[in-house]
């Protein structure tokens, strides 16, 4: 179902670096989970009303009122590292 092309594609969109075993095995998972969803989309599903998690309730929004935040110096205090006043977080993409 998920051929090479695919598992590479997905491979450099999650910045992954797979073994040859590490690829296969997930292959073969990302094809059961596939399969599963195709076997729950042949279920017969006419007249399941759709899933409402809270009926009766619209929109529950609260109103958007702007707040005071941190002072930057308060917001880094308990950061592992920093840089230059900034949060500093290990590279994700790229070589360094």
């Amino acid at each position: 179902m998920i051929d090479e092309r695919t598992m590479a594609n997905l491979e450099r969109l999650a910045g992954l670096k797979l073994s040859p075993a590490e690829r296969e095995r997930l292959k073969a998972d990302l094809t059961r989970i596939l399969e599963y969803f195709q076997k729950l989309g042949e279920l017969d599903t006419d007249g399941v009303p759709p899933f409402d998690p809270l009926p009766g309730r619209v929109n529950a929004w609260r109103e958007d009122e702007p707040q005071p935040s941190l002072a930057p110096e308060e917001a880094l205090a308990n950061a592992p590292q920093t840089e230059r006043g900034h949060f500093k977080v290990p590279r994700v993409f790229g070589e360094e």
